[in-house]
């Protein structure tokens, strides 16, 4: 059974393959435009094409790189550790919405329930790094109380009850969670 941290994972990676491909069917797009583009009797005006070109191709090729760069970020998430205060990869719930601490995508939506994937570094991130559960942050004129850092959910509560070590159940929308 995958937690909700895998799933929203999952869903990450899903919608980082796709901004890869995409990025990568752009950039051939754009080389063989390049390449296509013959020499006109206007010299002056190829060349201004042609470096156009060169500057959309490298463009295209900054974004890839970067959406490599979210994707290698993300598969450092520990889906095991547990978190006694919020960093990075940690799973936080709040009086404000569901935050997730890993890469800046912004909202995900999983299974009718909001998430907003940010990164430690972004502002309610850097507001958020290090807090602990129960305490209050400020951020954009509005108090954020933290509600839990979550460890490892699993919908089904008769696998906690066969290991008897739940520490909380919750429910996020319609959803009932265990937490470990």
């Amino acid at each position: 059974m995958l937690t909700v941290k895998e799933l929203i994972c999952h869903q990450l990676h899903s919608q980082l393959d796709k901004k890869i491909e995409d990025a990568k069917s752009s950039i051939q797009s754009t080389i063989e435009a390049r390449n296509n583009d013959t020499k006109s009797t206007a010299g002056d005006k190829h060349e201004t094409g042609r470096a156009m070109i060169q500057i959309e191709l490298e463009k295209e090729e900054n974004q890839l790189n970067n959406t490599i760069a979210l994707k290698k970020e993300l598969l450092k998430i520990n889906y095991n550790k547990s978190f006694s205060k919020i960093e990075f990869g940690s799973l936080v719930i709040t009086n404000q919405g569901n935050y997730f601490i890993a890469i800046g995508i912004g909202r995900l939506t999983l299974e009718k329930e909001i998430y907003f994937v940010v990164s430690l570094s972004s502002p309610i991130g850097i507001a958020l790094k290090d807090k602990i559960v129960g305490n209050v942050v400020s951020f954009q004129n509005k108090n954020i109380e933290i509600f839990k850092i979550i460890y490892k959910i699993y919908e089904n509560t008769s696998i906690c009850r066969k290991q008897q070590f739940y520490i909380n159940k919750f429910e996020i929308g319609k959803t009932h969670f265990v937490l470990f």
